[in-house]
């Protein structure tokens, strides 16, 4: 039988009726199941937020150990030193996930541990080694890698050399980087991800500036440099260049032979308009160009949104012949991280509150804000940008669809922060309900979208453990799996038994009742 998702009790009891049970054929439960065959359930990760092992064994600095080091940049001082120190506890990490269920583990290798001169110095073998050792055990234990080959972290060296994101010189760097990960660990990694949420690495690095390189106009935030118009945009534009550069070395030289996929992930916000008037529904519409079709468009259409074109004019790059001859490769899926919805509002015919998110040209003219007639757009969560509206699951994933063919989806993020307090006991920090809550009926809504025919064909829990929240420092834990930061003692919460029963109830071969 198809488990109730937002009911827990019923999961419990249907969970101990089965493990008594025999698999059932797939043509007796197929019908029961919206999840397709081969359906990846996973946690995800990143390198920076999990790894820690700082310089360990060769590895270089990145542009955010670099950063995390600098003064008043993390709420509470903290760094991605340790993290959860998964480069020595993997294993156990491991572990933890064979005993959820889960088919799949989505993490990000460090750049800067296969490469910490970027391809000014020599491979370090040992970060090779590293993952290697990772990979292998992954599956062995039946868990599918999917690899993302940057989340947010580049060589710092690369950034002192010639500003990173900002120079053409960083397309061959990634490619370089790319071919070198292809090479040691495509014959075992079957789906690769070029960037984990290049729109928020543009937009947080160079117009707001509260990310590195830090850079942004002094109308935008705190920094001593940058142009907060100009140069998310070229940024943005080199990602989306070394996207196809990457894409390219894979589809000619080692996709035959290895038999994987390739795609990017990008953070998602669904927008709904403000009011039902024709210009708030078009500020909606121009919301999502300047956040997630700016980057899908141009590698899936060869061009900028027009919303882009028609506010920003000749500030946005163009592409030449010859890259659009190289972006034809495209990708073969979409990765989605999606949490949140917003409220879109017109600053075009209206007048917005100048400074206000969204409202100056650079973002679109729309107004974003979870709030309409004292009201907000879901439930407030202890996270200050987390507002709960599992409708925003569903509304993302067909817009995505209906936009691009219905490309194959992963849902590659989702889940929920809590602010907890340290002094909770240990029943406090296990009880997770809210997440559990929040999971139940984002993952409902996810269903929706794939009964109606989007092609969705995997699930990621952010996270599989509390970690470095990057500004958050290790005041928000979004983990599956609490972590005692002191002694990095991994415990299981409500939600790690609740997915690892979803997952049970929800895939082809759990019994049926």
């Amino acid at each position: 039988m198809e488990l109730p998702s937002s009911s827990l009790g019923t999961s419990l009891i249907i969970l101990a009726m089965c493990s008594s049970c025999v698999s059932v054929s797939l043509e007796q439960s197929s019908s029961s199941y919206p999840f397709p065959d081969g359906f990846l359930f996973g946690t995800a990760s990143s390198s920076y937020q999990f790894e820690g092992a700082i310089l360990a064994d060769g590895k270089g600095l990145s542009n955010w150990d670099t950063f995390t080091h600098g003064a008043g940049h993390i709420s509470d001082g903290s760094n991605g030193d340790i993290a959860v120190d998964h480069y020595h506890l993997y294993m156990e990490d491991i572990a933890l996930m064979e005993n959820l269920g889960v088919n799949s583990f989505r993490f990000s290798i460090s750049w800067a541990r296969i490469l910490p001169q970027g391809r000014f110095g020599d491979v370090n073998m040992a970060g090779v080694h590293h993952y290697s050792k990772v990979i292998d055990a992954l599956l062995a234990t039946g868990i599918q890698p999917f690899v993302a080959l940057t989340h947010y972290d580049v060589p710092q060296e690369l950034e002192e050399r010639y500003g990173a994101w900002l120079s053409t010189k960083i397309l061959k760097d990634f490619g370089y980087y790319a071919d070198i990960c292809f090479k040691y660990f495509g014959n075992r990694v079957k789906h690769w991800v070029t960037f984990n949420e290049p729109n928020v690495m543009a937009i947080r690095g160079y117009r707001s500036g509260i990310y590195p390189p830090s850079r942004c106009s002094g109308s935008f935030g705190n920094c001593t440099k940058g142009n907060s118009v100009k140069e998310p945009l070229v940024a943005a534009h080199n990602m989306i260049l070394s996207h196809a550069a990457a894409v390219n070395i894979y589809r000619n030289v080692y996709q035959k032979e290895q038999g994987g996929s390739i795609g990017i992930i990008m953070n998602s916000i669904w927008y709904e308009p403000y009011s039902n008037t024709a210009e708030d529904k078009l500020a909606a519409e121009r919301a999502q160009s300047f956040f997630l079709n700016w980057f899908l468009d141009p590698i899936l259409h060869g061009e900028y949104p027009k919303e882009m074109r028609h506010v920003l004019g000749s500030l946005l790059p163009s592409f030449s012949k010859e890259d659009l001859k190289k972006m034809r490769q495209g990708l073969d899926f979409i990765g989605i991280n999606q949490y949140t919805s917003f409220y879109s509002k017109d600053c075009i015919y209206s007048k917005c509150k100048s400074g206000a998110p969204g409202v100056s040209p650079a973002e679109g003219l729309a107004l974003r804000t979870p709030i309409r007639n004292g009201e907000y757009i879901g439930e407030p969560t202890s996270v200050d940008w987390i507002y709960v509206y599992p409708q925003g699951m569903e509304n993302t994933v067909t817009f995505i669809k209906d936009r691009y063919n219905n490309t194959p989806m992963f849902i590659c993020e989702n889940g929920l922060g809590i602010v907890e307090n340290p002094s909770s006991s240990t029943i406090d920090f296990r009880n997770d309900v809210k997440r559990v809550e929040y999971m139940s009926t984002y993952l409902e809504s996810l269903a929706n979208a794939i009964r109606k025919g989007a092609d969705v064909r995997g699930y990621f829990s952010w996270s599989l453990l509390d970690n470095f929240e990057w500004l958050d420092g290790y005041t928000v834990r979004f983990g599956l799996h609490h972590v005692d930061f002191a002694t990095l003692k991994r415990t299981p919460r409500l939600s790690a038994d609740w997915y690892k029963e979803f997952i049970l109830n929800h895939t082809k071969h759990a019994c049926s009742i």
